[in-house]
């Protein structure tokens, strides 16, 4: 009971602030909180990123794998996204197997790159049918104040972009790994970007705290030339017609602004190891 009363009574209060175009961290309603990545946060993955917006913090490493391809798609590699909760970021994650929400989280980032066909699956394979190259993108939540499906996105785009897989030769029908590696390609850069919805309110980026009183919830995956890739609704409350466009609006805006950030944080990135 006195859970349901202090929501309430935190829903009335961000009500009567978004009423007046404020939200309860100081932010506009269009306003993303302090967006960083770092590249090449895992030493032992292919490619690693680290993503924090605001307090949230995601890890995504990469590893890429030999292994044999799916019997309908003999000449494509393969593409597994996975999520994991780790118990430390939140006191509502528990230890064991991916629950609802980590599997939820996995796929709708999947769709975001395999929709927008981000990478060509035809490049990883090595021999048609027997052997390709297996991407495992790993997803780690590892500090959780909300909206963990963009900065989920963010992460594995930031890793990927990070990833160097190793060149590969040939010799009596055995697959060897050489020493040499070279970036992975990529054909497009997609992002998601979440709006929440608050009363009439829109609202970008929702922190935890405006989560858990939010009426709904609307996450669209961009490609870099502003095409919906994926949409992925999360709450019982409803978005208009009108409410989706302006959704899709703010969310083509904001995706610019992230790719930008990660377009030029990873050119500095790049930069610094060849000083180094």
């Amino acid at each position: 009971m006195v859970t349901k009363v202090t929501a309430t009574l935190n829903k009335n209060y961000m009500l009567e602030l978004v009423s007046k175009g404020m939200r309860i961290d100081g932010r506009g309603l269009k306003d993303f909180r302090k967006v960083s990545i770092e590249f090449g946060v895992a030493g032992k993955a292919d490619g690693s990123a680290g993503v924090k917006i605001g307090s949230t913090y995601v890890m995504v490493g990469v590893k890429a794998e030999i292994g044999k391809p799916f019997p309908d798609t003999p000449n494509e590699g393969v593409l597994m996204v996975n999520a994991e909760f780790v118990p430390l970021a939140s006191p509502s994650f528990e230890p064991g197997p991916p629950d609802e929400n980590a599997i939820e989280l996995a796929r709708v980032v999947d769709r975001g790159i395999r929709k927008s066909e981000a990478i060509d699956l035809k490049k990883l394979c090595i021999i048609p049918g027997e052997k390709v190259w297996i991407l495992w993108v790993d997803i780690y939540v590892l500090d959780h104040n909300g909206n963990l499906m963009d900065a989920a996105s963010l992460a594995s785009l930031a890793a990927l972009m990070n990833t160097k897989i190793p060149e590969v030769k040939i010799e009596d029908d055995q697959v060897i790994k050489t020493e040499n590696r070279y970036p992975l390609e990529l054909r497009d850069y997609p992002l998601s970007i979440t709006i929440g919805k608050l009363g009439s309110a829109l609202l970008v980026d929702p922190s935890l705290e405006e989560e858990e009183v939010l009426d709904s919830k609307l996450t669209i995956f961009l490609s870099q030339d502003d095409k919906i890739c994926a949409m992925q609704k999360a709450f019982p409350g409803i978005f208009t017609p009108e409410e989706i466009l302006m959704a899709v609006d703010l969310a083509r805006d904001k995706s610019r602004e992230l790719r930008k950030i990660l377009f030029d944080t990873f050119e500095k990135y790049n930069e610094s190891r060849k000083e180094g």
